[in-house]
């Protein structure tokens, strides 16, 4: 489409785009359509020297549907709808730290996600980002046809459990999301395909005995983190990126111990693949 209110430089062959001339506060409704029509032509969204307090990231991220409480991160006072996005000198654990889309074992996972930074490190700490069409479209037929049909499960207990106990979450007797989804995911706004599975939270590919789902799922989880198919974004001071978890995964880089990083997300809740 042709973009009037906001200006859209592409940043990587496949996925990503920097997006100017919008203040992310006080967005019309002209620019709020053409953001969402960027975020569907170019996967994830980033955006400079935005200057959002919490009430105002939750108001933008309401443009584009209803705000997801995340399974197991307690938000800040006030703000459920909020993830903290914190590492220091005494952290044990990044969040993202291998590749994934969020929170992929819910029933309906998020349809996108927006984080915005308000320390960052002088150096390192970047996110890789990569387009999951490009990962399906790099595969033979032979091997589309084959993955037609086929289901997995996503799982949270495994990440999830004991994760947040520093934060002072007790998550015994807690039940953490698990579903199944299709491998190929259809986009229901875009109607292309996409490959869904990812290393942080599938687990198996259900149609397959144990041994091959093991291998076929090994194969697929390094062939969606392959170089050709990502962007890498630069994070500075007030930077905002958002992304469709539909059919984009991410992974953040701890390259920049003891040194600090600090934002917050909102997510937005999605529907049901298929």
């Amino acid at each position: 489409m042709a973009y009037e209110t906001i200006e859209v430089q592409p940043v990587g062959r496949h996925i990503g785009a920097e997006i100017g001339g919008v203040d992310l506060r006080r967005p019309g409704p002209r620019q709020i359509a053409e953001i969402r029509a960027a975020l569907l032509e170019h996967q994830v969204l980033f955006f400079r020297d935005q200057l959002f307090d919490l009430d105002s990231q939750k108001a933008f991220g309401r443009q584009f549907g209803e705000l997801h409480v995340h399974p197991g991160a307690p938000g800040p006072a006030g703000h459920p709808e909020v993830l903290p996005v914190h590492a220091d000198a005494n952290s044990t654990y990044i969040a993202g730290e291998s590749w994934h889309s969020d929170v992929s074992c819910d029933a309906e996972p998020p349809m996108g996600s927006i984080l915005h930074l308000r320390i960052v490190p002088a150096l390192g700490g970047d996110t890789l980002f990569a387009s999951m069409y490009a990962a399906y479209d790099a595969l033979s037929a032979r091997m589309k046809t084959y993955l037609e049909g086929l289901t997995a499960t996503h799982d949270g207990e495994p990440y999830y459990r004991g994760r947040y106990k520093d934060k002072g979450v007790d998550d015994r007797g807690k039940i953490y999301p698990r579903a199944v989804h299709p491998v190929l995911r259809t986009h229901p706004e875009t109607g292309r395909k996409a490959l869904y599975v990812n290393r942080m939270f599938t687990t198996r590919i259900n149609d397959l005995s144990r041994e091959e789902s093991e291998a076929i799922l090994a194969y697929l989880i390094d062939h969606c983190a392959r170089p050709e198919f990502q962007v890498r974004f630069r994070w500075r001071e007030n930077s905002v990126a958002f992304w469709d978890n539909r059919c984009a995964q991410h992974m953040a880089l701890w390259d920049y111990f003891p040194q600090s990083r600090s934002g917050y997300r909102v997510t937005i809740k999605g529907d049901k693949p298929f």
